[in-house]
C-alpha cells in the first residue's frame, strides 16, 4: 500500500529516526548534534569531519549504522491508524516534557498525543503492593482523574495498574510511559489494560519498536513519568523501589512530590517515609494534593486514608479494630478479639465479601480502605 504521508513529511521522519536508531548514539549525543546544526537533515548533511568535532568517534557509527529495516518498519508503524511518532520539532511535542533537561528525541505514541500536552499528575508504587496499597492508588486516581487530571503511571502490574484502572473507572484520562517499544504491551497480565488504554487515552516510549523490557530501561523511562505531570505521588514503595527514583526525577525536574504514609511496620511504607522525612509532602487525602497545587476544593466526596472503625457490639467492627492496619494472623485476632477462631473465620468471610477486608497468604488478614 503506497504511504498517505508528504514525501517531504516522510523523509523529515526519517532524518530523525536514523539519528536515533543508530547504536551507540544516546540522548546526550543526539542532543548535541542537534543544537550544533538544527535539524536532522542538517545533522547528516554536515559531512563526518564536523560531526566528529561535535560527538568524537561516535560519527562513524552514525554515519555508518545500518538502520533500513527498523527505519523502514517504524516509518510504517506511524502511519498505521492510532499511531504516531512526536519529534522535538513537533508542535504536539507536550510541553512539560520539553522542560526537563533530557526530554527525548522522539516519542513512539499509540492514542491521542493531543492527551500527552494535559494538565497530569502520576501515580506510581510497589509492583508487589498490599491489597490497601492497591484500593488506595484505585481511589486517588479516580478522584485525580475525575477532578481532570490525566493520570500517568508505568503500566506494572501492582500500583501502576491499579492507579490506570481507577482512572478509567473515573470516565477519566490515562497515560501509560512503557519500558519497552510502545508495539508491545507488557507485562502480559496487563495487555487488556493496556488495550483500553489506548482506546480512551494513550500509551507512549521512546524506545525504538521491537524493544523488549530490560531492566536499564524502566528507570530511564522514569524521567518520562515524572516529566508529564505536576506532581508524582507514591502510595507503597520499599526503600530500593524504582518508585523512589521517579520521585527523586521529579524533584529535580521542579515537580511536586507527594507520598502516603502507612504502618512503621510495614517494608512497603519505608521508601513513603523516608520521601517524608526528605520533604515530600505527607498525603492523607485526594484534597491534600488539591490544596498543595494551590487548586479550590472539588464537590464530589475526596478518598481519605482509613480511619479507625468505633468500637462496639457490632462484631464486624471489632475485629476491624483488632487487624488494625497490618497484615494480621488468625492467633493474633484471636488474642486481640477474645473471639474464638470459628467465629472469627465467619466474621472475617462476610467482611471480604463486603471489601472490607483481603485474605493473604499464610493464613493472615488485612484491613481496607472502608
Amino acid at each position: 500500500m503506497p504511504s498517505t504521508t508528504p514525501e517531504g513529511e516522510r523523509q523529515e521522519l526519517a532524518a530523525w529516526l536514523r539519528l536515533t536508531l543508530a547504536p551507540g548514539i544516546g540522548g546526550e549525543s543526539q542532543r548535541k548534534l542537534l543544537r550544533a546544526f538544527g535539524l536532522p537533515g542538517q545533522v547528516f548533511a554536515a559531512g563526518r569531519d564536523a560531526l566528529a568535532q561535535v560527538i568524537g568517534p561516535r560519527a562513524e557509527r552514525l554515519l555508518e549504522a545500518d538502520v533500513e529495516a527498523a527505519l523502514g518498519a517504524a516509518l510504517f508503524w506511524a502511519e498505521q491508524p492510532g499511531n504516531r511518532i512526536l519529534t522535538l520539532a513537533d508542535p504536539d511535542y507536550p510541553p512539560l516534557l520539553l522542560q526537563i533537561p533530557d526530554p527525548p528525541t522522539l516519542l513512539y505514541v499509540r492514542g491521542d498525543p493531543a492527551l500527552l500536552s494535559r494538565p497530569a499528575l502520576a501515580v506510581v508504587g510497589s509492583r508487589n503492593a498490599t491489597p490497601q496499597g492497591l484500593k488506595s492508588a484505585e481511589s486517588f486516581a479516580q478522584a485525580l482523574a475525575g477532578a481532570g487530571f490525566a493520570i500517568v503511571s508505568g503500566l506494572a502490574l501492582g500500583i501502576d495498574a491499579a492507579a490506570h484502572r481507577g482512572a478509567l473507572a473515573a470516565g477519566g484520562i490515562t497515560i501509560a510511559v512503557v519500558g519497552t517499544g510502545a508495539d508491545r504491551l507488557y507485562p502480559a497480565r496487563n495487555q487488556a489494560l493496556g488495550r483500553q488504554i489506548i482506546e480512551t487515552g494513550v500509551m507512549v516510549s521512546e524506545f525504538p519498536l521491537g524493544t523488549p523490557a530490560m531492566a536499564a530501561n524502566f528507570p530511564r523511562r522514569n524521567r518520562i513519568i515524572s516529566g508529564l505531570a505536576r506532581g508524582v505521588l507514591v502510595v507503597e514503595a520499599a526503600p530500593e523501589s524504582g518508585s523512589l527514583i521517579t520521585a527523586r526525577l521529579a524533584g529535580e525536574q521542579g515537580r511536586e512530590v507527594f507520598a502516603m504514609p502507612g504502618s512503621i511496620h510495614s517494608p512497603l511504607s519505608r521508601g513513603c517515609h523516608q520521601l517524608i522525612k526528605q520533604g515530600a509532602r505527607l498525603v492523607e487525602s485526594a484534597q491534600d494534593i488539591f490544596d498543595e497545587l494551590g487548586l479550590p476544593p472539588v464537590p464530589q466526596a475526596l478518598p481519605t486514608l482509613p480511619a479507625e472503625p468505633p468500637a462496639g457490639s457490632d462484631a464486624g467492627a471489632r475485629v476491624l479494630v483488632g487487624l488494625g492496619h497490618d497484615p494480621c494472623t488468625l492467633d493474633d485476632l484471636v488474642m486481640r478479639t477474645g473471639l474464638t477462631a470459628d467465629a472469627l473465620l465467619a466474621i472475617l468471610m462476610g467482611l471480604e465479601l463486603e471489601g472490607r477486608v483481603a485474605a493473604l497468604s499464610g493464613n493472615r488478614y488485612q484491613r481496607l480502605q472502608a
